[in-house]
């Protein structure tokens, strides 16, 4: 991946969708629950007024409707603020 977010945003893999299956029907991508977790894989220099806490690596949740989704070499990735990132998990 060749890209370098600016300021304080971050690139964001998301986790897979879960497969779920009620009574044995299996459940279509469109309805399936947007993943809410994922690793950063760029992050920006921060800005003077925020420092990025961030780091490459970080498996991190964010908020529902978090971020822009872009797609690069056929991966989907979110890029968004450091702001909309709640949590830095592990």
């Amino acid at each position: 991946m060749n890209i370098r977010p600016l300021a304080d945003r971050v690139v964001i893999l998301p986790a897979p969708a879960e497969e779920k299956t009620v009574g044995g029907i299996i459940i279509p991508d469109t309805a399936k629950e947007k993943p809410l977790k994922g690793e950063v894989k760029a992050v920006g220099n921060g800005t003077k007024d925020e420092e990025m806490i961030l780091k490459e690596g970080d498996q991190v949740l964010y908020g529902k409707y978090a971020g822009t989704e872009i797609e690069l070499d056929g991966t989907k990735y979110l890029i968004m603020r450091q702001s909309d990132v709640l949590a830095i998990l592990g």
